[in-house]
């Protein structure tokens, strides 16, 4: 049974966990939960990828099950491994009360009493709700491991080879983000149902901060969102993320500040940027200019 009757009931449930959704993303995200696929997600980091997950789990009343790949994982830290400390106890143990059945011990040893559940495996198990299994930033794990995942997307299992086939009663929803550092194989993608996510509208970054920063007065609000749509425009190292965008703005009410000024653009470019090459090309009379169009653009609510 799909968790939401509509597209518009997804976006209302997503609203209410103070997610600001639209219809090319809320289509896709509805589409893989009532087709039971895998999604995919695209886009720059910080537009809020990881977000859709752990809001989908708010929402849905489930578990979130996060998966953070990196170069060198492998199946031991994304599946499973056995307990090798706890089955050296136990065959010192069997030893010590001369017991030891060489025919029996193996299969005893090889038994779910002493396999360590990693992720993808704990998200297969039964839940009163599925759980949503958050596969983060595949781009940065290693070409093999997509491999691996190809059985898990397919048909919801694992292969242990002591144990079988272990297959999900229920299947998990699963949200796979990308940053694009590198193009994950098609073979994958095919499982999924995709959607890039890019860097809000002003209007929509508008509703993004004034509903995530309390206590923002709306005119800095709006001047911060018009400051970093303008600053998206230069030709940076890293541009600024909605993510970054919502910690500039939180810093700003930390200040007591309603309005921008150089001088404190200046001192919190730290928090917005992140490298020193990006801070030094907009520090001083870049900054100064970004102000003057951010108010001005500021003005258009």
């Amino acid at each position: 049974m799909a968790p939401f009757r509509s597209v518009d009931a997804l976006e209302e449930a997503l609203a209410s966990e103070q997610y600001i959704s639209d219809r090319d993303l809320t289509v896709p995200v509805f589409l893989a939960l009532e087709l039971r696929r895998p999604m995919f997600l695209e886009g720059e980091a910080g537009v809020g990828k990881t977000e859709i997950a752990k809001v989908l789990a708010r929402a849905m009343g489930a578990e979130l099950i996060r998966l953070q790949c990196y170069e060198g994982l492998d199946v031991s830290h994304a599946v499973y491994e056995w307990n090798y400390p706890r089955q050296l106890l136990e065959i010192r143990m069997l030893e010590a009360a001369d017991s030891l059945d060489r025919r029996v011990t193996p299969r005893e040893l090889f038994s779910e009493e002493f396999l360590i559940k990693r992720p993808l495996l704990r998200a297969l198990e039964p839940h009163a709700t599925p759980p949503v299994l958050l596969i983060d930033e595949l781009d940065r794990a290693d070409e093999e491991f997509e491999g691996y995942l190809l059985e898990l997307l397919s048909d919801f299992q694992v292969t242990i080879p002591e144990l079988g086939v272990i297959r999900a009663a229920e299947p998990p929803v699963v949200v796979i983000t990308s940053n694009r550092t590198r193009e994950v194989h098609d073979a994958l993608k095919r499982r999924c149902v995709y959607a890039w996510i890019d860097y809000p509208s002003f209007e929509k970054e508008h509703r993004i901060v004034s509903t995530k920063v309390p206590g923002i007065p709306a005119r800095l609000a709006a001047q911060v969102t018009a400051f970093v749509q303008e600053l998206r425009r230069m030709d940076l190292y890293k541009t600024a993320g909605v993510s970054e965008t919502l910690d500039w703005a939180a810093a700003l009410v930390a200040l007591n500040r309603d309005t921008l000024d150089p001088a404190t653009v200046d001192e919190t470019l730290g928090v917005l940027l992140k490298h020193r090459e990006d801070v030094a090309a907009v520090k001083g009379e870049p900054a100064k200019a970004l102000i003057g169009r951010a108010i001005t653009g500021s003005g258009r609510l």
